[in-house]
């Protein structure tokens, strides 16, 4: 798959492609990408940093995280015990055994069940509004953390196999740069007949035109056009770029993220032992360790209407629980889960009810999501739901919570408010609260 640039309002991509291609931004002579910059394992020791496992459908939590046995609604999949205080789905038996680092939070209640809204409310910590166009959290951690990473020559937010929302009134250098679960950068129409020299003749001339075009006073949208291309040089010119090249990795720590054989979950995501959401949380690992503070992993296919528990058991549960097993294994075994958190969640979860279809519908009454690492509490269980999965029983959280969360994580100040185009006041994460079971 081939990555997409963040487009600025106003221009198509095809526009972004092609000034690209005569700009020669991808020159594959260039010998940058050789190996990894000389500040990167100092780039990467305690910087904190967190990954985001977005499951665009909205997942069925009571299937995974908050099982009901001997409820109507229990479907057909046993909890089994973990290394924490809690249970969790037969069918995540390797994430069972990390579970001591790894919480769940199980009183979710945002109550927008449609998937566009979802989205944006779990993305941004606020409802879609017709006035204000709010950024992803990413675009918060970038716009917050990445310029102070003078080391960091690639964006600060990536988002790998599928589009996450956008930088809002942030701006386009805080939009999240997407690629594929392969890692694959170079655009096959990009030209590959020009020297280092041309290239740099073609950039300085770009350069010239834009900056006078700017000083004409035409808006933020040159400025946008020119910092797109700049993150674009500085990207593909990276030696930090090697984080991408996820193929690499020794056959061991690819098996780790996505299990072998009969084990690697296939499917939909099929790729023999490996595929694509494994590895682009392997990938993840690889960037945080570059320095990126925010990388969002997608996982499409959970609006699970029909045949949920066939469509789990085979395809969907044994790709995450060993994505998941892996990302965190790894991350500890290189002294990096204490500064990356790690964040598992959907626009919303699905109906307790199990429809005629065997499937389970839109529910954002009551549902899960996973964090762990970074410093928080693992092991836990924060909230609960009523033994049918129907309401929650005590406190209940939103994605501003959840948000907050991250940011005290993150050591981003829980006090910081942007202000919007229109210059409205936004706090960050809508103002919500840290979890204080998570955060001690």
């Amino acid at each position: 798959m081939t990555p997409m640039l963040p487009t600025p309002p106003g221009m198509s991509r095809r526009h972004l492609l092609q000034h690209l291609a005569t700009s020669a931004m991808v020159v594959p002579g260039m010998q940058f990408l050789t190996h990894l910059d000389a500040h990167a394992e100092q780039v990467k020791k305690n910087q904190k940093a967190c990954i985001l496992l977005w499951m665009s459908g909205g997942p069925p939590t009571i299937d995974i995280w908050d099982l009901k046995p001997g409820s109507k609604n229990g479907g057909e999949f046993k909890p089994i015990s973990t290394s924490g205080d809690l249970q969790i789905s037969e069918h995540m038996p390797e994430t069972a055994k990390l579970m001591k680092h790894l919480s769940v939070v199980r009183s979710m209640s945002t109550k927008e069940a449609d998937h566009g809204r979802g989205r944006y409310y779990m993305h941004t910590a606020y409802v879609p509004n017709p006035t204000v166009i709010h950024p992803t959290f990413g675009s918060v951690a970038s716009y917050e953390l990445g310029p102070k990473r003078k080391e960091l020559e690639i964006p600060s937010f990536i988002s790998i196999g599928g589009p996450s929302m956008g930088p809002g009134f942030l701006g386009m250098m805080h939009a999240p740069f997407m690629v594929g679960g392969n890692g694959e950068i170079q655009n096959a129409s990009m030209r590959k007949d020009l020297s280092d020299v041309r290239m740099k003749q073609r950039l300085e001339m770009l350069g010239a035109v834009e900056t006078d075009f700017i000083k004409t006073s035409r808006g933020q949208l040159p400025k946008d056009h020119q910092d797109v291309y700049k993150k674009a040089v500085n990207l593909m010119t990276s030696s930090q770029m090697k984080a991408f090249k996820v193929d690499e990795e020794k056959p061991e720590t690819i098996a780790m993220y996505c299990g072998t054989g009969a084990n690697a979950g296939g499917g939909r995501m099929g790729m023999g032992a490996r595929n694509a959401f494994g590895m682009g949380c392997l990938m993840a690992r690889r960037l945080v360790e570059a320095g990126v503070p925010f990388v969002e992993v997608d996982l499409g296919g959970w609006d699970l209407h029909q045949q949920v528990f066939g469509t789990l058991r085979t395809q969907r549960l044994p790709v995450i629980d060993r994505a998941i097993a892996g990302l965190t294994t790894d991350l500890e075994q290189r002294g990096m889960l204490k500064d990356t958190t790690i964040v598992w969640m959907g626009e919303f979860g699905r109906t307790p009810r199990i429809n005629q279809d065997v499937g389970r519908d839109h529910w954002a009454a009551s549902w899960s999501v996973m964090l762990g690492g970074g410093g928080l509490k693992g092991g836990l269980a924060v909230g609960a739901t009523d033994d049918d999965g129907l309401a929650c029983t005590t406190q209940s959280y939103l994605p501003g919570d959840v948000w907050a969360t991250v940011s005290h994580a993150l050591g981003i100040p829980l006090d910081t408010v942007h202000t919007s185009k229109n210059g409205r006041p936004m706090k960050i994460a809508n103002g919500g609260s840290p979890i204080k079971e998570l955060i001690g």
